[in-house]
């Protein structure tokens, strides 16, 4: 019957959708998180990049790293920049290409956010074994390689 959709893919189809909700829900959560530091979660993740590296990175790093354009990371950096968290260094060699580095605030910053940010993770985990945890991930990694050979076969042309 042309009116009638097609039956879903059952029990996967309720996995894509449960693990969608939690993506919703740990997002969501991490908006009101970081709201009394004054961060939005990818203005963090862009920050606890750059909290792992010495010498930082480049805005093409940093899209790569964070799996977004690079338009968006310039919007970051522009915003973390203008409160004093990193600021941009001319990178050796290349007079066009820049270097984002925390500035002492911003290594301040994280020094005070990231033990409360590794309690909160944490708890995310209450009840959830480490073998349980590490299976999750697994899973995960599984996920993402599929839906990125999807993508890449939708960009090509195909499904």
């Amino acid at each position: 019957m042309p009116d009638e959709l097609p039956a879903s893919d059952g029990v996967h189809y309720q996995a894509l959708l449960q693990l969608l909700r939690t993506s919703e829900a740990i997002w969501s959560a991490s908006r009101q998180f970081f709201e009394p530091w004054g961060l939005t979660p990818a203005q963090f993740n862009l920050l606890n990049l750059l909290s792992e590296t010495g010498d930082g990175l480049t805005q093409s790093d940093l899209s790569r790293e964070l799996l977004t354009h690079r338009s968006n990371i310039t919007g970051l950096v522009d915003r973390l920049e203008a409160r004093g968290l990193v600021q941009r260094r001319e990178q050796s060699g290349d007079r066009r290409a820049w270097r984002v580095v925390l500035t002492p605030d911003g290594r301040r910053q994280m020094h005070t956010l990231l033990p409360a940010y590794y309690r909160a993770a944490a708890r995310l985990w209450d009840g959830i074994s480490e073998q349980r945890a590490a299976k999750a991930a697994d899973v995960l990694r599984a996920i993402a390689a599929n839906a990125e050979a999807g993508a890449a076969r939708v960009a090509e042309g195909s499904r």
